[in-house]
């Protein structure tokens, strides 16, 4: 049951940002949002229930069978949930409903009815609207259920009920608001990166060779839910050995052997935000001279990446720090061929690090680890686009990584060293506020660190 206040007003302020939108572009009209289904893992046996997360932003509730009704005119807006009715038999099984009695005044909306009335009510509520906005993408509304609600009100066209004529994608406009958090969101954020880097600090104590991937995840799943969190925010990645060099491994029984790094990349979900934290350590908690190497040089590039993640610079900034540093490093340890280049800029432009650095240095993150938002710029009509201003509000990971796979061309000393770093930064007006560095980053503090627990 519900028992902590409920802050309508973050919610009420979010419905009527996106009223405004609707507006502007339509002049007004009437919003269908569906949250997420249940999905069963099989037969009757369900997987952890997690809402949509368009959904959640604009109401708070995080109930399944659930549908969003906003209407929008030049000078009101009317807010309608369905939900699932009270059902004592279902609850005593399945835990305590909210209920459409008791909705309007705890979520702060207008109305509210049972789910299993949609079909009969929503054609009224669609008569005489603008435009219809709706999710336009697979997981979205059955069409042929949005065809029907359709023909009810065409049918009541004699006496004088006019249809929508247009058909909006809604995602468009809540998800360039997600982009921007609100203190709200921040605080959760916030908070969420304490609890992942507590997490990352207790696996890396833990560690040790002889142990399972698995062995470290448990420690990763016991601090997360210990203080608080849901759940991951996604699959958590530990990786020891020449697994690290798999960008998504999954923790499996793989052991960790002294000698070898281990990666793992873990967050956690609270309150519906997530956390995104890499760390790279030794197993035995002493770098080599070689995996010192490549990690500084995957540290510095991350700083670089940091200095460039600030109000005014665009999304790419960071990774074009990032890939200058790293693709220099790699020359200098001569990882990358300087006989195939000519210099720095040459090597960029044949992208000679690609083979050790395959993936981007940042995305944005909040409600989903990664998150909403157009990358480029969205008023652009130039074809690419430009990459976007960062400004405040803004969160995006930063994540440079090196993976060094065996090969005939590769000294054995750098064979399966798998090095990845990443932090969760907050843009600012003149910076960025990392929320994830209560973990320990240079290679002198997690050696200290692994001592102090051995």
């Amino acid at each position: 049951m519900m028992n902590q206040p409920f802050p309508q007003d973050i919610y009420a302020k979010r419905r009527q940002r996106l009223a405004i939108s609707m507006r502007e572009k339509s002049g007004g009209g009437i919003l269908i949002l569906e949250t997420a289904a249940e999905v069963y893992r099989n037969r009757d046996s369900d997987f952890p229930y997690r809402h949509d997360s368009d959904f959640y932003y604009l109401t708070g509730f995080n109930e399944p069978g659930a549908t969003l009704v906003m209407t929008v005119s030049p000078k009101e807006v009317h807010t309608h949930l369905f939900c699932r009715p009270k059902d004592l038999e279902r609850e005593i099984w399945d835990g305590w409903r909210l209920g459409p009695e008791a909705a309007p005044q705890y979520l702060g909306l207008d109305s509210a009815e049972s789910i299993e009335k949609i079909d009969a009510l929503i054609p009224a509520y669609i008569e005489n609207q603008r435009a219809i906005y709706t999710r336009m993408i697979q997981g979205s509304f059955d069409s042929a259920q949005l065809n029907q609600w359709l023909k009810k009100v065409k049918a009541n066209a004699r006496n004088g009920s006019a249809t929508p004529a247009v058909l909006f994608d809604a995602e468009a406009l809540i998800h360039e608001m997600r982009l921007f958090k609100d203190a709200h969101e921040i605080d959760i954020m916030r908070r969420a990166g304490k609890i992942a880097a507590a997490g990352h600090v207790r696996a890396m104590q833990h560690a040790k060779p002889g142990l399972h991937e698995y062995h470290l995840e448990a420690e990763l799943l016991h601090t997360f839910r210990y203080n608080g969190a849901q759940s991951v925010a996604y699959n958590t990645i530990v990786a020891g050995g020449a697994n690290a060099c798999v960008l998504h491994h999954r923790a499996g029984n793989a052991q960790l052997k002294d000698g070898d790094l281990c990666l793992i990349d873990a967050g956690c979900e609270l309150d519906g935000y997530a956390s995104d934290i890499t760390r790279t350590f030794p197993v035995n908690g002493k770098f080599t001279g070689p995996q010192k190497a490549i990690y500084e040089l995957v540290l510095a590039s991350q700083y670089a990446a940091i200095e460039k993640t600030k109000a005014g610079l665009d999304f790419q900034a960071p990774h074009e720090a990032a890939l200058r540093v790293l693709t220099q490093g790699l020359m200098d340890l001569g990882l990358i061929n300087k006989n195939q280049t000519t210099n720095l800029d040459n090597a960029l432009e044949l992208k000679a690090y690609q083979r050790f650095y395959m993936h981007r240095t940042s995305h944005w993150l909040g409600m989903d680890v990664h998150d909403v938002g157009e990358y480029r710029d969205p008023q652009s009509s130039t074809n690419p686009r430009p990459w976007r201003l960062l400004e405040p509000g803004m969160v995006l990971t930063i994540e440079p990584g090196l993976y060094i796979r065996k090969a005939d061309d590769i000294h054995a000393d750098y064979w399966d060293i798998g090095i990845r770093i990443e932090d969760d930064a907050l843009v600012t007006s003149d910076a960025c506020d990392l929320l994830s560095r209560e973990v320990p980053v240079s290679i002198e503090e997690i050696e200290y660190l692994m001592k102090q627990s051995s």
